[in-house]
């Protein structure tokens, strides 16, 4: 049995972070990881529990085949629990491909780092079991150098996921700008086209309202003498 284990800290706050875990799969940085699928999801007293099957390429070294077998796609089942009132993220992982001859039991723990808690302390655990194989030992060695390879990697993945949504929060937030730039630019010519309009028909109902004045002045005007015939 191999037992690892890894702290890192992200100089990000814990929601920032836990929101990047939540979305660190697919990515162009751990392309061994396929994508994660939903399995069941509940909440429970404010607390997000969530089943997902993960499936990835382990890339075993050929010689192991005879050994364990071979697998294009691994799975693995993956357990979490995401706690935003105390601010904790914690997923439990196990392999279920090769699981007669290999255990792998990851636990990754996302919390505001205890001195700053602006950044976040991620804890990563990983206890290693290889039976009923020869080179047991050298296996689990593997496994372990293996596991310790793809934490660094999941790291830069958080990192690229909270650039990614940086990216997407300026993008969301420009379009906003222009949205609410072209609503102020439309409203500002429907005002004016109103005003117009509104001009136009006062004037074109002082002309008119003149116009009948003068018909009805005309009307009820009685002729001068001087233009009544003389008798």
């Amino acid at each position: 049995m191999k037992v690892w284990m890894s702290e890192h800290t992200f100089n990000h706050p814990w929601e920032t972070v836990a929101s990047a875990a939540w979305r660190k799969y697919p990515n162009p940085i751990t392309p061994s990881v396929l994508g994660t699928d939903v399995i069941d999801r509940r909440v429970v007293n404010g607390v997000l529990h969530t089943h997902r099957l993960v499936s990835s390429q382990w890339g075993f070294p050929r010689w192991t085949k005879p050994l364990i077998g071979d697998a294009n796609i691994c799975y693995a089942s993956e357990n979490s629990e995401v706690d935003p009132g105390n601010r904790l993220m914690v997923l439990r992982t196990r392999n279920l491909t090769f699981y007669n001859y290999i255990t792998v039991d990851e636990t990754v723990t996302y919390t505001p780092h205890p001195q700053d808690t602006s950044k976040t302390l991620l804890t990563q655990e990983a206890v290693v079991k290889v039976h009923g194989v020869p080179l047991t030992h050298y296996m689990e060695d593997l496994l372990t150098s293996k596991i310790s390879f793809n934490a660094g990697k999941g790291r830069q993945a958080i990192e690229w996921v909270i650039d990614k949504i940086d990216a997407e929060v300026k993008d969301l937030a420009n379009s906003a700008a222009k949205t609410t730039d072209e609503l102020l630019n439309t409203t500002r010519r429907q005002i004016d086209d109103l005003t117009n309009i509104t001009k136009r028909s006062m004037d074109e109902i002082q002309s008119a309202a003149k116009k009948s004045f003068e018909e009805v002045h005309n009307l009820t005007t009685p002729p001068s003498h001087s233009s009544m015939p003389k008798l």
